[in-house]
């Protein structure tokens, strides 16, 4: 009996430490977002082949988003307001570590390496990426309170018409971009106006990239991976 009673004790406390390592300790002021917020949906696309380079990123190695403790509560004040109308949040990225923007920074260099331009930057040359302001060397999102996000229907699971796709390189994505239906204005609107009021700051080239105006980490690029 006693051996048993000690093989169980083994086996509980090797489950135990299992599930622990499947997080990190985050720096302080840190949030897993699920741990604030359970009912926000997400879909971390640099996790996936879904995204402007067509492969996974560096640095994303498991599917949980991060963010700052301050962001990670105003985002919950967001999802309340949008769940009394059957809405949600739905998040594409949030905190992005410094090697992972890295990572843009190389592919962005290699100018034969185009496997997403149809679907991504269609008429934007890749040469110019750097130039036009859609890949940089440093992203607010590395600080961890910038997040890039939609609206879902909560009912069907699918997105608000945007007017256009996430991250989807031209002029269509600028925020204030008027040659699109009334409804995507709308529903453009809807989402700027709900993180503005809420403590965020649009950034007027991508509809759906936002920062937190009193971000705790103003200076700091953070580079621990996402786990």
């Amino acid at each position: 009996m006693k051996k048993l009673k000690v093989i169980f004790f083994i086996l509980a406390v090797s489950t135990a430490t299992a599930i622990s390592s499947q997080s990190q300790k985050l720096p302080t002021g840190f949030v897993y977002l699920n741990d604030i917020d359970s009912t926000i949906k997400t879909e971390l696309r640099y996790l996936s082949h879904n995204n402007f380079i067509g492969k996974p990123i560096d640095g994303y190695l498991k599917d949980t988003l991060i963010v700052s403790n301050l962001t990670a509560q105003a985002l919950k004040r967001v999802q309340l307001k949008l769940l009394q109308f059957n809405l949600s949040l739905k998040i594409f990225d949030a905190y992005r570590p410094q090697h992972s923007v890295n990572h843009f920074v190389r592919w962005a260099k290699i100018l034969d390496d185009t496997l997403m331009k149809k679907p991504y930057y269609p008429k934007v040359p890749k040469s110019k990426l750097f130039e036009y302001g859609y890949i940089a060397s440093k992203s607010g999102h590395t600080r961890g309170s910038t997040v890039d996000l939609t609206i879902v229907d909560v009912a069907t699971n699918t997105e608000l018409d945007m007017g256009s796709p996430y991250d989807f390189f031209g002029v269509i994505s600028h925020a204030q971009y008027t040659s699109i239906s009334k409804k995507q204005r709308a529903n453009r609107l809807l989402l700027r106006n709900l993180m503005i009021s809420n403590g965020f700051k649009p950034y007027e080239k991508e509809w759906w990239h936002f920062t937190l105006k009193n971000e705790p980490f103003p200076k700091t690029y953070f580079n621990f991976p996402i786990r």
